[in-house]
């Protein structure tokens, strides 16, 4: 449906709102343009008349235009603004009434009381049945982060927020009631899913990332220093996992070695009296294989400072407190004011994880040293054990050479 009315709304709509900050992830241009369309097909399926749908789509294209102003009463400034706007373009005192009551109606909780209001406010929160409510619901936790100050420690504790408010929330209209809620109750299921891993693990995974990668993207946009936190947990993690990665290969070179040396010592050196030439190369096996061991287990022990810091380590930032060889030894409350101390030093917290980062990578590289140097022991050793029992074995049957 187009009308002048109509037509003017958008248009200031339209120059209102794309001045809006970035960090208005979600009640923007776009959010505005969703609800307008939203408006205009639950219209028609309610049977509106004319007239009220375009009271309908004035308060669509109008109903956040009052964030420029107020962000906590936008309801009351978008009201007057649509006041002002419909009166200078001549509209008649009964269609602003209306288009002031649509808009009020879409205030938190909503109270329609009207076919046109609850049309309105259908289309306000169209985007609950919509597929891609997990987007739009980053979008707005974005947004209650950055205004509202308030912090959801965890994706699990946001999607629980989101669950009790779909299950809280009921469409107004017919069409609300008959097509809009079904596709909600599908959503519900997916979070459900997302919330509970035992359900179906991989799905739950596919929505994590997909989740992460949202979130990714608002943070480049709204908060610039997630993405240095997310450096330094995605190369902790890394680090940790590399470390996880050659504690068992060295575990797999103990145990194969261990083997080995059970079998030898158990079958063949009962041999040696019986065939005295294959002590060379069962010395030579043996040895590879105590090497071998000794190189892995170097590779896995850990090494332990003393486990405690000064007052005045911490005032002269010397002390790493996220590495526990750094803090075992001290009491808590002492161990709780060194934190609280860093805490309140955004470059001492950040020195912190890059100097955690470092000492980590350096273990790391003695551990993948000292484990190279036992695969390449076994490697060599293990083929040239094998070469000399061929030699030997050929000795013992051809003792002249000749074969």
């Amino acid at each position: 449906m187009e009308t002048e009315l109509i037509r003017k709304s958008r248009a200031y709509a339209e120059e209102i709102l794309r001045k809006l900050p970035e960090t208005f992830t979600y009640h923007n241009l776009k959010h505005t343009t969703g609800v307008a369309e939203a408006a205009e097909e639950i219209g028609r399926q309610s049977t509106l008349s004319n007239d009220d749908l375009e009271n309908v789509l004035i308060a669509a294209w109008l109903h956040d235009t009052g964030y420029e102003k107020d962000r906590e009463h936008h309801e009351e400034r978008s009201a007057d603004t649509a006041t002002t706007l419909l009166e200078s373009w001549g509209a008649s005192p009964d269609k602003v009434k209306k288009v002031q009551n649509l808009i009020a109606a879409t205030r938190m909780p909503q109270n329609p009381q009207n076919l046109a209001e609850q049309v309105l406010c259908d289309a306000d929160l169209y985007h609950l049945s919509k597929k891609d409510i997990f987007e739009c619901a980053q979008q707005i936790r974005s947004e209650i982060e950055t205004f509202k100050n308030i912090k959801f420690e965890s994706d699990k504790e946001w999607g629980e927020y989101n669950l009790k408010f779909l299950k809280s929330h009921s469409y107004f209209t017919l069409y609300g009631r008959q097509v809009l809620e079904e596709r909600k109750k599908k959503n519900i299921k997916k979070l459900k899913k997302m919330l509970n891993p035992k359900v179906d693990e991989h799905y739950v995974k596919d929505l994590e990332k997909e989740l992460g990668k949202l979130q990714k993207k608002l943070d480049k946009k709204v908060n610039p220093d997630r993405g240095i936190e997310t450096m330094f947990r995605v190369t902790s993690e890394n680090h940790i996992t590399l470390s996880g990665m050659a504690d068992t290969k060295s575990n797999i070179m103990i145990s194969i070695n261990s083997i080995i040396l059970s079998v030898i010592i158990s079958v063949l050196f009962r041999k040696l009296e019986e065939f005295p030439n294959l002590l060379i190369p069962t010395l030579m096996l043996v040895a590879t294989c105590l090497i071998t061991i000794v190189f892995a287990i170097l590779a896995t022990r850990p090494n332990i400072s003393s486990g405690k810091f000064t007052r005045e380590d911490i005032k002269e930032k010397r002390t790493n407190l996220l590495f526990f060889g750094n803090f075992h030894g001290m009491e808590l409350n002492n161990y709780d004011w060194g934190m609280r101390e860093m805490m309140k030093d955004a470059d001492y917290l950040y020195g912190s994880l890059i100097k955690d980062i470092y000492f980590n990578g350096r273990v790391l590289a003695r551990k993948y040293k000292l484990l190279r140097w036992s695969y390449s022991i076994f490697m060599f050793g293990f083929v040239a054990s094998i070469i000399g029992f061929t030699i030997a074995l050929l000795m013992y049957y051809y003792p002249s050479g000749k074969l």
